[in-house]
C-alpha cells in the first residue's frame, strides 16, 4: 500500500470503494441537507397556529402524548419533507412567524487566519495522514490476532499492572507539585510546582539533576518534546512549561534559564502540550481560550475560543490531526487542527474537566472531572462510551499508557539458537526469531491497554482500557494527587501531590 499523503487523498476518487457505498453516503448527505434546511424554516411558535398549519397540510393536529414542542418539531419535519419533494429551499408560513425566525437567527462568523496558520494546517494534514494510515494498518493486524493470544497478553500485562507498589517518595519542592511527566526515554522525570520551579530528576533514584527557574508564579503544565532525550540534542528545545505568570517558557536540558518565552494569554496558564511533530505547542488558559504556538518562531498561530469558562486541559492526538481541550465549564471539545472545526463536543460531565488523554488507538478519549468520574468517549459514534466512578473526590489527571516503538531490551528474550553460516547464506538477512516476534507483537498490543488516574482522595488508580475495570489502587502520602504519568517503558508510574511530594511506583515495588 502506497503512503497516504495530502495530494493523493485529494486525487483519490474511489475512496468509498463501491457503488453501494456511494449511494448510502449520498442518502446520508441528503438527510443532513434536509435537516439543515429544516432549521431555516419559518414555523410559528404559537401552538394554535401550529395545529392550524398541520390541519392545512392534512396532518393530524395532535398525537397521543404529544407536547407543544414535539408538535412544532413534527411540523418542521413534515414541511422539510414536502420541500425536499418539491425541490424547494424553504416555505414561508406567515409573515409573523418569519419575523420571529429572523430575530432568532445567529450569524455565523469566521476569524481571519494568518498565512503562517494556513501553512501550519497544511503541514498538519501532510504529517497526520501517513501516521493515521500506519495506525489503522496496525489495528487491522491486531484485529486478526487469535482470541486466545489476546487473552494471554491481557493476563500477562494486567498481572504486572496489578503488582505495582510504592518504590519511594521524594520531597519535590516548597509548594504543591502540580505536574509530573516522564521523559521519552523513561530515564528522567519533570516536576512543576506552585513555587514556580521546574525540576529534572533521575528515576527511579529520585535524585535531582537540575532546577529550572524562570516562572514567578504557579507552574500549571510541563510537556516534553517527543524526541527529547532520544534523538534531540540537549542544547535545543527539549520541553515547555506554562504558569500563572502568563508566560510559556521553552527550555533546553543543560540551561537553567529559558531559551525563549511566549506571551499572549490574558490569564493564568494551566496545561501545555507538545505536538507529536515537535513543531508546535498548545497552551490552555483561564482566559477561556487555548492557543497554538510555533516553536521555531515562538509566534502565536491560533487563538481558539469555544469554552464559556476557563480552559484547564489540552492534549494532542498521537496522529497529530486533532487536539482536545477541557474546561471548567464541564465541556470538552475535540478540534480538527487541519480545518479549525470542532470534530466532537464532549458534553456529559457536571463539573469541571481537569484531565484529558487520547488513547493510542486514536478514536477514544478519557476525561477526568470534578464530578469524581472518568468518562470514555468514542469519536466514531460521537458519544460517551463508558462512565467510570473513579474517585471519592476530584479526578485531577488521567493518562493512557503509551509504549515506545520497541519494547525494553529486558522484555525481549535473547535467542539461544546457534546459527550455522553456509556459503549460500545472505549476511544481510537475519534469521527469524519467533520469541522476538512474539515479544514485539505483545508490546505493540500493550500500548493503550490500561490507563492511570489520580484524585483528590489521595489515591492513584490503574484501569483496564478495554472493559474499564479497576486493576490496582495505590495510596500516596495522604494528600491530594495533582498529577499522574506512566513511563513509556511500562516500568514506572509517578504521582505528584499537594503535600509537596512525588511518588514512584513500580511492579512489585522494585526495578
Amino acid at each position: 500500500m502506497s503512503e497516504l499523503t495530502f495530494d493523493t487523498l485529494l486525487d483519490d476518487g474511489n475512496y468509498l470503494g463501491s457503488e453501494r457505498a456511494r449511494l448510502e453516503n449520498q442518502v446520508i448527505l441528503d438527510e443532513l441537507e434536509r435537516k439543515k434546511k429544516a432549521r431555516n424554516l419559518a414555523v410559528p411558535t404559537d401552538d394554535n397556529k401550529v395545529k392550524a398549519r398541520l390541519r392545512e397540510i392534512g396532518e393530524p393536529i395532535t398525537l397521543f402524548g404529544e407536547r407543544p414542542p414535539d408538535r412544532r418539531d413534527r411540523l418542521i419535519y413534515v414541511l422539510s419533507q414536502i420541500n425536499a419533494a418539491r425541490g424547494e429551499d424553504g416555505m414561508q408560513v406567515d409573515e409573523e412567524s418569519s419575523e420571529e425566525s429572523s430575530d432568532e437567527e445567529v450569524e455565523e462568523f469566521y476569524s481571519p487566519g494568518s498565512l503562517e496558520l494556513l501553512e501550519a494546517r497544511r503541514f498538519l494534514a501532510e504529517y497526520s495522514l501517513p501516521r493515521a494510515q500506519k495506525r489503522v494498518a496496525q489495528q487491522r493486524i491486531d484485529s486478526k490476532m487469535p482470541l486466545g493470544r489476546i487473552i494471554d497478553i491481557r493476563k500477562k500485562v494486567f498481572a504486572e499492572v496489578k503488582s505495582f507498589a510504592n518504590l519511594g517518595s521524594q520531597i519535590g519542592d516548597e509548594r504543591p507539585v502540580s505536574l509530573v511527566r516522564f521523559s521519552p526515554n523513561s530515564k528522567y522525570l519533570l516536576t512543576g510546582s506552585w513555587a514556580g520551579n521546574v525540576k529534572l530528576w533521575n528515576v527511579p533514584d529520585c535524585t535531582p539533576v537540575r532546577t529550572y527557574r524562570g516562572h514567578v508564579d504557579r507552574v500549571g503544565g510541563v510537556a516534553w518534546h517527543p524526541q527529547a532525550t532520544k534523538s534531540l540534542g540537549e542544547d535545543v528545545v527539549n520541553f515547555v512549561s506554562g504558569a500563572a505568570d502568563l508566560s510559556i517558557h521553552l527550555w533546553s536540558l543543560n540551561s537553567e534559564t529559558p531559551l525563549a518565552t511566549m506571551k499572549g494569554h490574558a490569564d493564568r496558564i494551566a496545561r501545555v502540550a507538545f505536538h507529536p511533530s515537535g513543531k508546535y505547542v498548545a497552551s490552555a488558559s483561564f482566559d477561556t481560550s487555548w492557543r497554538l504556538w510555533d516553536v521555531a518562531t515562538t509566534k502565536e498561530l491560533l487563538l481558539q475560543e469555544g469554552h464559556s469558562k476557563e480552559v484547564f486541559s489540552v492534549e494532542f492526538q498521537d496522529d497529530g490531526a486533532l487536539c482536545a481541550s477541557g474546561g471548567l465549564d464541564a465541556i470538552g471539545r475535540v478540534w480538527d487542527l487541519r480545518t479549525g472545526r470542532t470534530a466532537m463536543v464532549l458534553d456529559g460531565h457536571v463539573q469541571a474537566i481537569f484531565g484529558i488523554s487520547f488513547s493510542p488507538n486514536g478514536y477514544q478519549i478519557a476525561t477526568g472531572s470534578g464530578d469524581d468520574t472518568i468518562r470514555i468517549w468514542d469519536m466514531r459514534s460521537l458519544k460517551a462510551l463508558y462512565t467510570i466512578p473513579a474517585h471519592m473526590s476530584n479526578v485531577s489527571d488521567v493518562r493512557f499508557f503509551y509504549g515506545d516503538d520497541l519494547p525494553p531490551t529486558s522484555n525481549v528474550p535473547a535467542s539461544t539458537d546457534v546459527v550455522m553460516k553456509t556459503e549460500d547464506s545472505n549476511p544481510d538477512v537475519k534469521p527469524a526469531d519467533p520469541d522476538h516476534d512474539k515479544a514485539l507483537e505483545e508490546w505493540k498490543y500493550r500500548s493503550g491497554l490500561y490507563l492511570a488516574s489520580g484524585g483528590y482522595d489521595g489515591l492513584v488508580k490503574l484501569w483496564s482500557a478495554d472493559d474499564w475495570q479497576l486493576l490496582r489502587t495505590l495510596p500516596t502520602d495522604g494528600g491530594k494527587v495533582m498529577s499522574v504519568d506512566l513511563s513509556h517503558d511500562g516500568r514506572m508510574l509517578a504521582s505528584g501531590t499537594y503535600n509537596r511530594n512525588f511518588q514512584i511506583f513500580t511492579p512489585d515495588g522494585g526495578i
